[in-house]
């Protein structure tokens, strides 16, 4: 289920708004330009499911997209841990790719197949923090200035859509915003303790 949190932009950042409420999400996230959608997740998908077996599985939902928005190239971006010893260095990694302040020329839009991740939206004055989860199809329009955290154990499978074959391509603001507002572990246990 979404979770959103919402904060003002300020040298202390005060939190305005924390709900689940699906109707309440769509209104905030609709008044900045943003769609979120829910797919049907398919709960017989192996763990280890490749590329190609997950958007198989997918195909309508992904085809109607496709349809809709004249996306060209279609991926799916996956981050679980494992037990190599090298894991704790690519997850820290990974998510240091994202944490800064950016915009791209495309639309970004994501679908959770499963797990989870924030998307960060920075627009007229406030941050809505989207927490994403499995069913959530989060369409973020162009140019609109975000940041997305994976946490520090990231665990998430992805379809990505782009207009392009260039796929993820970030123009960095420089903008220290991200440095002031909760994490997603600091949202992720700040909701567990709110909804027991």
């Amino acid at each position: 289920m979404t979770y959103l949190t919402v904060y003002s932009d300020n040298e202390q950042p005060e939190t305005l708004l924390e709900t689940e409420d699906s109707a309440e999400i769509e209104a905030a996230l609709k008044d900045i330009d943003v769609v979120l959608r829910h797919w049907q997740v398919i709960d017989d998908l192996p763990p280890d499911a490749g590329q190609e077996e997950i958007l198989a599985a997918y195909r309508a939902e992904v085809d109607r997209v496709i349809a809709e928005e004249g996306y060209t190239f279609v991926d799916v971006a996956r981050l679980h841990p494992d037990d190599s010893a090298d894991w704790p260095q690519r997850a820290a990694a990974a998510r240091q790719k994202f944490l800064a302040e950016h915009t791209h020329d495309d639309d970004e839009v994501r679908y959770f197949v499963s797990g989870s991740g924030i998307f960060y939206l920075h627009v007229g004055g406030k941050v809505h923090a989207v927490l994403c989860e499995a069913g959530d199809l989060l369409s973020v329009p162009k140019n609109t200035t975000h940041w997305f955290d994976m946490g520090t154990r990231p665990a998430f499978t992805a379809i990505r859509f782009f207009h392009d074959d260039d796929g993820w391509v970030g123009d960095f603001t420089g903008s220290p915003i991200a440095e002031r507002i909760p994490d997603f572990d600091t949202i992720a246990a700040t909701r567990a303790a709110r909804t027991g």
